[in-house]
């Protein structure tokens, strides 16, 4: 790993700056990953984390149709078929029809898949929230502008 100073930053230049950028976004990636494994696994250790990714998203977004999900989640239609029958059989999901389009149906989350998805995303938040619980509130409001910033959401 790059061990970068600001006494050294006249030395190393905006190249090493950008590779240590690079090299912490990779450790948070992979710590990321890491946490949603476990967190997937404590939803449901028979299930596989595509299928918990899934849940993620109809928690966060709401209601949606397979096409949907199969495009948010840049999966492929037969996977989110496949995982969505799986859900529904344990009980996590539940299709009905669109109050648009009686015709179109909607996956969402059942009471169930509700409170196991809180749980393990209390869990799972808790991973971060220590790292971050002596950081100052302006310390960390910096940090989310930033993240914004960086991930195109602020101007």
């Amino acid at each position: 790993m790059n061990r970068l100073s600001r006494d050294s930053l006249a030395d190393t230049g905006r190249k090493a700056l950008e590779a240590a950028l690079g090299e912490q976004l990779n450790a948070l990636l992979s710590a990321s990953h890491a946490i949603n494994v476990r967190a997937a696994a404590r939803f449901d250790d028979s299930l596989q984390p595509a299928a918990f990714h899934l849940i993620r998203w109809l928690y966060s977004y709401g209601p949606a149709s397979a096409a949907v999900l199969a495009e948010s989640t840049a999966m492929d239609r037969s996977s989110v078929s496949r995982l969505i029958k799986q859900l529904e059989a344990l009980g996590y999901v539940r299709r009905e029809s669109s109050p648009e389009d009686g015709r179109a149906i909607l996956l969402s989350l059942t009471g169930h898949g509700q409170e196991k998805i809180v749980e393990a995303l209390e869990e799972k938040g808790a991973v971060f929230y220590e790292r971050i619980a002596g950081w100052k509130d302006e310390r960390l409001y910096e940090f989310v502008e930033m993240l914004k910033q960086f991930n195109g959401l602020n101007p």
